[in-house]
């Protein structure tokens, strides 16, 4: 007992005193000084003493798909600052092939009694995928947002990028290009995002009958440079592709083929992650406004959190292209 208290002291910034008297519910403690032990402690793993297990710390849970694909650290760089700013403690769950369940995560933020959830890219954005876990935020009213586009009987708030729009600005550049045989480079076939996308391009272009075609990948370069080699086998001259990660597997299958970017093929990415301007070209990519975004998502969640009404709705921000070495005129290949 003697070192959970110093541990969580220190953890708070208080006395040993003090985390006693917050434990053993005793007056002549503030409000703000009550909620920093409790988070230390929810954040040490410790229980809380059974009168207190009913109140929420003020710990929100930020659950992230993966941590190598760049656009993930930025977007929690900006959540988890915007909560800090806001007197929250971030609890970061980030899964990993093979690792722990999303479901899984979701237990254990709920045993950690958090205030809230922000979730990017999770199974919502699947649309085979299982959804039933979620109702345990439902059946609690845990205060939820969703970062990106997914199915649409969840009941949370959404933050997305407008898909549509951004496939617009990446066709539109391709085809003043000169590029008419234009390839997509997606992600499987019940991803929300990557159907948004496709249904984009089919209404833009499919009604001016240009030539376009469609491959699916995983969100990993070695799977993206499989799916862009049979594009470059059915002669597209342009790549517009659902991430920048599947961008960049894009160009290694052109040059595995003895082609070059941008001189053979021109590649769009999406996203504008960290380190895309060294690239090799430099990635021309639709930007997604990550700051904007995640500011949105942890005000949305602090509204919840403090009792404000939010609709279920989806909020889309408008993404900007970003020219950069991977595009250029098409050539016509034999």
């Amino acid at each position: 007992m003697t070192k959970r208290l110093a541990e969580v002291a220190k953890k708070a910034g208080v006395s040993e005193a003090t985390v006693s008297r917050v434990l053993n519910g005793r007056n002549g403690v503030s409000e703000a000084t009550r909620a920093s032990v409790l988070t230390a402690l929810d954040v040490l793993g410790y229980e809380r003493p059974t009168k207190l297990r009913g109140e929420r710390g003020r710990l929100v849970g930020l659950v992230l798909p993966e941590l190598q694909n760049p656009i993930f650290p930025a977007l929690a760089e900006v959540v988890t600052a915007s909560l800090a700013q806001r007197g929250f403690t971030p609890l970061l769950a980030a899964r990993t092939i093979g690792g722990v369940p999303e479901r899984d995560y979701i237990e254990m933020l709920l045993d950690h009694q958090v205030s809230g959830v922000v979730f990017a890219g999770g199974s919502y954005a699947l649309a085979d995928a299982e959804h039933g876990h979620y109702r345990a935020l439902t059946d609690r009213r845990m205060p939820v947002v969703m970062v990106n586009a997914g199915v649409d009987d969840l009941g949370f708030p959404h933050i997305s990028t407008d898909d549509a729009v951004a496939v617009e600005q990446a066709y539109g550049h391709l085809k003043s290009l000169g590029h008419r045989r234009v390839g997509m480079v997606m992600g499987p076939e019940d991803h929300v995002p990557s159907r948004r996308k496709i249904a984009a391009l089919a209404q833009i272009a499919g009604v001016q009958g240009e030539s376009w075609f469609v491959e699916r990948t995983t969100f990993s370069m070695e799977s993206a440079r499989l799916a862009a080699g049979r594009l470059i086998e059915k002669g597209v001259t342009g790549m517009i592709c659902a991430s920048d990660v599947i961008a960049l597997g894009s160009i290694r299958a052109a040059r595995r083929l003895g082609l070059e970017v941008p001189r053979d093929i021109s590649v769009v990415g999406y996203d504008d992650s960290a380190l895309m301007t060294c690239t090799d070209p430099p990635l021309t990519t639709v930007r997604q406004p990550i700051e904007m975004m995640g500011q949105a998502a942890v005000d949305l969640l602090v509204n919840q959190i403090e009792g404000s009404g939010v609709a279920p709705d989806e909020l889309l921000f408008e993404p900007e292209l970003v020219v950069r070495g991977s595009t250029g005129p098409a050539l016509t290949r034999v």
